[in-house]
């Protein structure tokens, strides 16, 4: 259906786009230092679903609409903004509790399992630069003259999503070693905390001034 010249193309594309540190990559090592590596690898896998979402509303047609349209695709990016910058303040506020946290569970896991998935997807479904890549690029690389086009869009979105599951996932592991050094010590821990809460709040702002990050 997708020859393998346009999947190629297509998945060198993608790996020049995700290996570059973004909002995706900021969320996940925000998470992983505020509250361990289950928490970041739950959100990896939230946040590969709502990129996929994307991938699934481009090809119904939906994603060109919102793109187009400047005041709705302003309203989703600023939702996401703002609730990048609310999980911020959370894990800010709460970081001198980590280190009972911690204690309470294997590697600081201190949210619910569907609830962190969830945080993940919203701010997947919510990324500009996604929205634009999946709208502008993603019907680039259809053969319309193969027919189906919306199937070729949902193979090829697959594409994008696995490499940022693995990129992603990497830097989760890296930033969730490092916090359990910084584990060590309350005063550390509680600087780390609040590192990741920061980091969370810097890419709300990032997202809502800019829109063409990722």
């Amino acid at each position: 259906m997708v020859s393998s010249d346009r999947l190629l193309a297509f998945a060198a594309i993608s790996l020049l786009v995700i290996a570059i540190p973004g909002p995706s990559v900021l969320f996940v090592i925000g998470r992983a230092l505020a509250h361990g590596r289950r928490t970041a690898l739950r959100s990896v896998l939230g946040n590969c679903v709502g990129s996929y979402v994307l991938v699934v509303a481009v090809a119904l047609g939906i994603g060109a609409l919102i793109e187009e349209s400047v005041t709705v695709f302003t309203a989703v990016k600023l939702a996401g903004a703002a609730y990048l910058i609310y999980l911020g303040v959370q894990a800010f506020r709460h970081r001198g509790s980590m280190r009972a946290a911690v204690a309470a569970a294997p590697d600081g896991e201190a949210r619910g399992h569907l609830r962190t998935v969830s945080d993940g997807v919203l701010v997947g479904v919510t990324n500009p630069k996604s929205m634009v890549f999946f709208a502008a690029v993603l019907p680039q690389f259809v053969d319309h003259a193969a027919g189906h086009a919306t199937a070729q869009m949902l193979v090829l979105g697959l594409i994008p999503v696995g490499v940022a599951m693995v990129t992603d996932t990497l830097w989760g592991l890296g930033a969730s070693a490092a916090r359990a050094w910084f584990g060590r010590s309350e005063r550390r821990l509680s600087m780390v905390g609040g590192a990741g809460g920061v980091a969370m709040i810097g890419l709300g702002v990032t997202v809502a001034t800019t829109g063409s990050v990722d």
